[in-house]
């Protein structure tokens, strides 16, 4: 039987979540909840920074939304008492209002120019955290954060494990209806071919600032969960890491796909922590790095795309078996 990616990527999507729904149940070791909550975090801040890349945009500072987020969270809920699963949604409305300014001077940008203006606005941020909003924010020293579930609640671990995978589905969900949408099909024309979009009336001006603001909201919310998960705030959320990460997780999955980013933050999470249990320190980054390498070149679509190949793959099989004479196709060179 044939699917196609739509099909594929459905099942796929809804098979993942099956078993992240069952995963709790199937182990009581708080390390792997621990580890689960963290890498769902980092499926909504992928999503956030691939939401962008829809329109032809890129980022390199991504972090800055992720921490301005986090910050404005807390200390709004440290302020004025307000649930966190109120703080949350109204820090990442801060960080969104910083990213329609942010995005006001430079949308107009191409391409890698604007991925640099977001890199350097990243540094800025981080200086004046720990300088001139010091005494609000505790400089390099940070300040303690609230939790989203009290701990003093038994099984406090397991609520908020699916309070964040609700968000992060809830996330997905409103993705996937965004680019089923008149929006996203303007994305879409945007990013294929700006003037023919225009000359079909769509504005790329409006549209990349609407996806820049929908983007850093996103990466507002997830930065904002970090926190309240960890329970301690500090200026490392705007390092350049941070900023890199969601990159490496889109491109490993798929570039400009829904799953894309869901599937790269699972492929590489469990790379990573099985070369972390393995002992490996520095050489981790070295071997992450050679995969990113070898999946540009030999799966440029990302592990998406890997089912569709397979099948690809399996055909021009068949066909060899049964004497037929195979047709060309450009995947056979790589």
């Amino acid at each position: 039987m044939n699917f196609g990616r739509d099909e594929l990527t459905k099942y796929g999507l809804v098979a993942i979540l099956a078993i992240a729904a069952a995963l709790p149940f199937l182990s009581d070791n708080m390390f792997l909840l621990n580890l689960l909550i963290l890498m769902l975090i980092s499926i909504i801040f992928a999503s956030a920074w691939n939401l962008l890349a829809f329109t032809g945009q890129g980022s390199l500072g991504h972090a800055a939304f992720f921490g301005i987020g986090a910050y404005a969270s807390t200390l709004i809920a440290v302020q004025s008492g307000i649930s966190p699963f109120i703080t949350i949604f109204l820090g990442a409305a801060v960080a969104a209002f910083i990213g329609i300014l942010i995005g006001l001077t430079c949308v107009r940008l191409k391409e890698w120019f604007l991925a640099m203006v977001t890199f350097g606005f990243a540094i800025i941020v981080e200086t004046l955290t720990v300088s001139v909003l010091a005494p609000v924010t505790g400089g390099w020293d940070g300040i303690a954060s609230p939790r989203l579930i009290s701990p003093s609640i038994p099984g406090y671990q397991f609520i908020e494990y699916y309070v964040v995978l609700v968000i992060t589905i809830a996330t997905l969900v409103a993705i996937w209806y965004i680019m089923k949408s008149r929006i996203g099909l303007a994305f879409l024309a945007i990013r294929e071919n700006e003037l023919e979009a225009r000359a079909a009336g769509v504005d790329p001006v409006r549209y990349r600032l609407l996806a820049f603001a929908m983007s850093a909201y996103l990466a507002g919310v997830a930065g904002a969960l970090q926190i309240y998960h960890i329970g301690y705030l500090t200026p490392d959320l705007y390092g350049v890491t941070n900023s890199f990460w969601p990159i490496t997780y889109v491109i490993l999955g798929g570039l400009g796909t829904i799953a894309g980013p869901v599937i790269g933050t699972i492929v590489l999470t469990v790379i990573w922590e099985g070369l972390k249990g393995s002992g490996l320190t520095f050489g981790r980054y070295v071997i992450v790095g050679f995969i990113l390498i070898l999946t540009i070149i030999f799966l440029p679509k990302g592990f998406v795309n890997l089912p569709e190949r397979v099948q690809v793959w399996w055909k021009e099989r068949g066909r060899k078996g049964s004497g037929a004479r195979p047709q060309r196709s450009v995947w056979r060179f790589f």
